[in-house]
């Protein structure tokens, strides 16, 4: 049996009893799983009677084994009859111990975080700034310079190391004239300018010549990952192997072949230009979903229970973890070199993984107002796109794919959708200028000359000058999309 009641914080709290035979029930079969451990004198370890366990260790001995027993079965059956769907794990707390002599039942609570009560707000219509870009030749210039060192090769030069020079070099490393691990190498390629090594190593090479041999002394980062080398003075011995310069392409029609699909240096810099303006629609469109979002969510009321947020922020955990292990670094690594533990990155991002979860609900309820679903078509073809992606066919995805694979896909496709019925029926505005601070404006004044005072008009005059009309304020409207 079990009643329920809502409770601030989106939550509600479910009272549930006991039948004192069922706890009895459960109480023995916790006796006969752990009564082996209690030792009992005059008993073998593990035959002492319950009675007599109970009389010695107290009457409550394997209450606590007995609920973990009983109290999975008894809670679904309350969330089932009351038709909750727990967003998080539930508080418990023991109202009443129950006794199987008196036949009164063990009751007990539990706070449930459900999914919270939403009042949504208007979510069409919404102004967002319109995003403005200008692709400049210097932008485009960029691009193209990319390019050209994708193919710059280097070539042996008889002249003094220089900024930017590829050199071939032999080092070895001391500190207190004591070699170290890993500061000693042969035939090592080295940028000079590149920061590769420890600060004072390259630009203490710039002018050696082929051959030459020197010492280099640096100070390693007091920060150093090696901690018995961290901020102490090292002595390397370098010789300089070879010098080399990057020599880059000639830009011409001959570069644009050799580089891309174009036949002229103008086609490829045309398409550089429209793959920047890709990237600005594409940022812009990001940037103006995240706006009309926040703003939809701005104009709603909910609360949202601590457990979705503490959810959302074991994923984003989750998430930099990986991407850290791409790295190579674990994140109790990285917490250790940003001066962070685990709990104050997550204290950090509280306030992220709150927005987050606001962010999903508010899209949610307006699936559910616009009735929005994915199609099999539509789900098809999601999958056909992720396996081209993949070089595969639609077939061999299909045959891996988990029912939790495929809700996936069909997230997807119902998230792109409710962004898009937002992002269709946005207003897109212009920036507001910053207003001028007073401050500002008065020293403006200051020291503005001052114009000369134009000689009073006569009456009739002034009749006769009309009036100047203000120009009616304009309003720009329009559309666009894409989220984070």
């Amino acid at each position: 049996m079990a009643t329920m009641e809502k409770i601030p914080g989106s939550k509600v709290k479910l009272t549930i009893e006991v039948d004192p035979a069922k706890f009895e029930e459960a109480t023995q079969k916790a006796y006969i799983k752990t009564g082996k451990k209690y030792n009992v004198p005059g008993f073998r370890k593990g035959k002492a009677p319950r009675k007599v366990i109970e009389n010695m260790y107290g009457p409550l001995v394997f209450f606590d084994d007995a609920f973990d027993i009983v109290y999975p079965d008894v809670y679904e059956a309350a969330l089932d009859e009351h038709k909750i769907e727990p967003v998080g794990r539930p508080d418990v707390s023991i109202i009443e111990l129950g006794s199987l002599a008196e036949n009164k039942p063990v009751v007990f609570a539990a706070e449930v975080p459900v999914y919270p009560e939403i009042k949504l707000g208007k979510y069409k219509g919404i102004e967002v700034t319109k995003q403005e870009y200008t692709v400049t030749d210097d932008m485009v210039n960029e691009k193209i310079q990319q390019e050209r060192e994708k193919i710059a090769r280097f070539v042996d030069v008889e002249r003094p190391v220089e900024n930017g020079d590829e050199v071939n070099l032999d080092y070895s490393g001391s500190v207190d004239g004591v070699k170290f691990d890993g500061g000693t190498a042969k035939d090592q390629s080295l940028l000079i300018g590149s920061g590769s090594f420890i600060p004072g190593f390259e630009e203490g090479m710039i002018g050696m010549q082929t051959g030459e041999e020197k010492d280099i002394t640096v100070t390693f980062p007091k920060e150093y990952h090696a901690k018995e080398l961290a901020g102490k003075d090292a002595v390397f011995h370098v010789k300089v192997n070879g010098v080399r310069v990057k020599e880059l392409p000639e830009l011409d029609d001959e570069f644009a072949k050799d580089v891309s699909e174009f036949d002229t240096l103008q086609a490829l810099r045309d398409a550089k230009k429209a793959e920047i303006e890709k990237q600005f629609i594409e940022q812009g469109n990001v940037q103006k979903e995240n706006e009309a979002v926040s703003k939809i969510v701005e104009g709603c009321e909910m609360e949202v229970p601590e457990s979705m947020v503490e959810r959302q922020t074991d994923y984003m955990l989750q998430d930099i973890a990986y991407r850290l292990s791409m790295q190579g670094m674990r994140l109790e690594d990285y917490c250790k070199f940003t001066g962070n533990t685990v709990d104050s990155l997550r204290l950090q991002m509280h306030d992220d993984a709150l927005n987050r979860v606001k962010s999903q609900i508010v899209l949610g309820e307006i699936t559910k107002a616009e009735k929005i679903e994915a199609t099999p078509e539509e789900i098809e073809a999601k999958i056909a796109e992720y396996a081209e992606q993949l070089h595969k066919s639609a077939e061999e995805i299909e045959k891996d794919l988990k029912p939790d694979d495929r809700k996936y896909f069909e997230d997807q496709i119902v998230l792109d959708k409710t962004l898009k019925v937002v992002m269709d029926n946005v207003k897109e505005v212009k920036a507001k200028k910053p207003a001028a601070k007073k401050a500002d404006t008065e020293a403006a004044e200051e020291l503005a000359p001052k114009p000369k005072k134009a000689a009073p008009k006569k009456k009739a005059e002034a009749a006769e000058e009309p009036k100047e009309k203000k120009p009616a304020a304009k309003k720009a409207a329009k559309k666009k999309e894409d989220a984070e």
